[in-house]
């Protein structure tokens, strides 16, 4: 069985991840900060965006690999990818535009990821029960 889709959005979301990386490691270099934050703000919110993402993509993406294994159609296996991606950009742009405080984007990026591994956690609880 091809498992292409979550391939798609587990390969897109690796690439962000190295992105998000990317930030971190060109504020670090310009700050010359090996380690911690150094009390840069900029470098504390480049952190916490790349942590975030290697903290829930895990899960949301093993949910999504399993869901398409079980069986799910590939238009919804789409749409929580799409959603997941959507979610972790929000949040990216949230957290740093709006320095650690509340901001639409952090608010509705956390909301959207909690909700797209939710919604494969319980799918994966359906296969489950009529397995």
């Amino acid at each position: 069985m091809s498992v292409s889709v979550s391939g798609f959005y587990i390969a897109l979301t690796a690439i962000m991840a190295v992105f998000f990386t990317y930030r971190v490691v060109r504020l670090r270099r310009g700050l010359k900060i090996g380690l911690g934050s150094g009390g840069s703000e900029d470098l504390r919110l480049a952190n916490r965006v790349h942590a975030n993402l290697i903290e829930n993509a895990p899960i949301a993406l093993l949910l999504l690999l399993v869901t398409e294994l079980n069986g799910l159609a590939p238009v919804y296996l789409h749409a929580a990818g799409t959603l997941w991606l959507v979610a972790r950009i929000l949040h990216a742009i949230g957290l740093t535009q709006g320095r650690g405080g509340y901001h639409f984007g952090r608010f509705w990026g956390v909301l959207l990821s909690w909700l797209v591994i939710l919604a494969l956690a319980v799918v994966n609880l359906f296969y489950f029960i009529l397995a």
